[in-house]
């Protein structure tokens, strides 16, 4: 599904960003992505998405080697790899619904299917009673289950979570969790990229940790213990 072999990424000369990462997650896995801030996450996360190359090395990306993917080549891309943010990035004059349905339309599909997709997706993330709230009508929890249903209505293959609860008390926290692990046994691949170790030792999941731009360990069913 996701395969990064020998990836390098500088940003000049004397900044190495990620050294020799080698990395392969498999269909239908849910994989934590843990690290400390400056680690290299983030860029990791920027050359899954296409907002950032490779210095060196090869990224595939299901049957797509993306290495040197070009700019019309990416929205096709994204289509493929729903992305969830720690800022929620709704916007707020449009109400929930409307935040999830603007993800089709600038897609240019038809309002039948708008109208059938949207559905289907706030019912996953139980947002049907809140359709016609607007963001700041509503919890944390309630817009960061928005942002993963305006990221599912593509159906992507994958679903990368960066710091998906990183603004949300426990019990949101919580609730967000196991809706991924709900999206997950719906066959989605799932990256979380987070610092939260509870969050990370509670899921008994497979943990990849990056120090210093390099993959230090990888644990089939591991513990964040940095």
């Amino acid at each position: 599904m996701i395969t990064l072999d020998h990836v390098f990424k500088y940003y000049n000369p004397a900044l190495l960003i990620l050294n020799d990462v080698n990395l392969k997650i498999e269909a239908g896995e849910f994989v934590s992505l843990v690290g400390q801030s400056g680690a290299g996450k983030t860029t990791l996360v920027k050359i899954l998405t296409g907002e950032e190359r490779v210095s060196t090395g090869q990224v595939i990306v299901g049957d797509w080697d993306i290495t040197d993917i070009s700019r019309r080549e990416i929205p096709y891309l994204r289509r493929q790899i729903g992305v969830i943010f720690q800022d929620f990035k709704l916007l707020p004059k449009k109400t929930l619904w409307e935040n999830v349905a603007f993800a089709l339309e600038v897609c240019g599909e038809n309002q039948d299917k708008i109208n059938r997709v949207v559905s289907s997706v706030m019912r996953i993330v139980g947002l049907e009673d809140k359709r016609d709230r607007y963001p700041h009508e509503v919890s944390g929890g309630e817009q960061q289950r928005a942002a993963i249903a305006r990221s599912l209505v593509h159906q992507p293959k994958i679903l990368l979570a960066d710091e998906p609860t990183g603004n949300l008390d426990s019990i949101n926290t919580n609730e967000i969790i196991d809706l991924l692990l709900r999206i997950n046994n719906f066959g989605t691949t799932v990256i979380l990229v987070t610092h939260n170790r509870e969050v990370v030792n509670r899921l008994k999941k497979r943990v990849v940790t990056i120090e210093n731009g390099s993959i230090v360990s990888d644990q089939k069913q591991g513990k964040y213990i940095i």
